[in-house]
């Protein structure tokens, strides 16, 4: 029976996707649950499965074709037998099995300049997705090999890789690459918000001791508990709760010449992944616990890497909350993510000089900027909003006391 694969309902603020690499060909094997194809939206990759056992007897669209929902992909015989000969063929250097494990699937460009440098892509460590193998990773290789390879002294293993010629010193490369969806959508929305709204940034900072000092107290008998390490993000997720309950025009929205209010707290988390910014949504955070949100930020940070993150994951929220710091950032000035009309961004702790009681001591401090719309949000709420938060992570025993 022939049966068609399609692409599966796309979100209402999705319109289309783009193909990236087949990982079947017309005549190969497929089972129940294999991944035919990636398909990249503005916000997410999909992995579309074979619904059942057979054979691709046909695509019908290409790499890099736009498609839209319900269009057919291609179509798969469940009752065919993929075609096989009694005589094993003759597998080249490059495709033969032996130790070092199977042939990755390579996409149409890696396998250019695997096969025009003569490369084992077995031997070549991938950083793509499920590990595939990136033309940057083969580049990289190349490189490592001609830099780490003495002409009187050849490993065996690298005898078949051939370095690139030198550039000559007045060589000045450049490579056009074009930016993925999700890359060009992320801008796309940034430029929106420097456009279209009244962007201004306040900026504060905390002591980080207290919750450090509560953190190391605490954290073995929290993941022993939880199974989860307790760490900063929690903390932060939870005070902008606490402070958007107090000032709930942060929370809010101009629709038109309306203002909407939210009577829920969904935080957006910025997560950076392979393919661009992500910002997976923690719903109803007023009702989780702080395990609950590091679990969750965990899962969220490993699908996101994985591409694995659902369209619903990645769509709503009425809070923002990045953290730079992870990448070294002392100060930054966040941009809100539209329709929403703050965003929260947190730094690199470090210690520093400060006063406390006439004296100079040394704490671990972290700078905290809040971009915020000043179309609705007034410098006063958006100062005490910030001061509030920093309050919080101070003396995190407020939260008992709920003040």
């Amino acid at each position: 029976m022939l049966i068609e694969v399609k692409v599966p309902a796309l979100a209402e603020s999705v319109p289309d996707a783009t193909l990236l690499d087949w990982f079947k060909q017309p005549g190969d094997a497929v089972e129940r649950g294999e991944n035919l194809i990636d398909l990249e939206t503005d916000k997410v990759t999909l992995e579309i499965a074979a619904p059942q056992s057979g054979v691709v007897t046909e695509l019908k669209h290409q790499t890099g074709d736009v498609v839209l929902a319900d269009a057919v992909l291609c179509v798969i015989d469940t009752e065919a037998v993929a075609e096989s000969s009694d005589a094993e063929p003759q597998a080249s250097p490059s495709e033969a099995s032996d130790d070092a494990g199977p042939v990755p699937h390579l996409s149409p460009a890696v396998r250019s300049l695997v096969e025009e440098h003569s490369l084992d892509p077995r031997y070549i460590p991938g950083t793509g997705k499920n590990e595939r193998i990136t033309k940057a990773d083969v580049v990289k290789y190349l490189d490592t090999q001609a830099s780490s390879v003495d002409e009187d002294e050849i490993p065996a293993a690298s005898t078949t890789v051939q370095a690139r010629p030198a550039l000559p010193p007045s060589a000045r490369p450049e490579e056009r690459v074009p930016m993925t969806r999700i890359r060009k959508r992320t801008a796309e929305r940034l430029l929106q918000a420097q456009q279209q709204n009244a962007l201004l940034t306040t900026f504060n900072e905390v002591n980080m001791q207290p919750f450090m000092d509560l953190r190391t107290q605490h954290k073995d008998e929290f993941e022993k508990q939880y199974g989860v390490k307790l760490g900063f993000m929690s903390i932060f997720v939870k005070a902008a709760v606490e402070a958007l309950k107090k000032f709930p025009v942060v929370n809010a929205y101009v629709d038109g010449d309306d203002i909407i209010y939210h009577g829920y707290y969904d935080i957006g988390v910025a997560v950076g992944s392979e393919r661009g910014l992500v910002v997976p949504i923690l719903r109803d955070v007023e009702r989780m616990s702080f395990a609950e949100v590091e679990r969750k930020i965990r899962d969220y940070g490993e699908r996101a890497r994985d591409s694995k993150l659902t369209i619903d994951e990645l769509t709503g929220g009425t809070f923002t909350i990045s953290n730079g710091g992870v990448f070294g950032s002392m100060l930054s000035t966040p941009i809100i993510n539209p329709p929403q009309s703050a965003i929260l961004g947190m730094h690199k702790i470090q210690d520093r000089p400060v006063v406390e009681n006439g004296e100079i001591v040394i704490r671990p401090m972290m700078y905290l900027a809040l971009s915020y719309d000043h179309r609705i949000i007034d410098g006063r709420e958006a100062v005490q909003f910030l001061d509030s938060i920093c309050k919080t992570i101070g003396d995190p025993g407020r939260f008992l006391l709920q003040i």
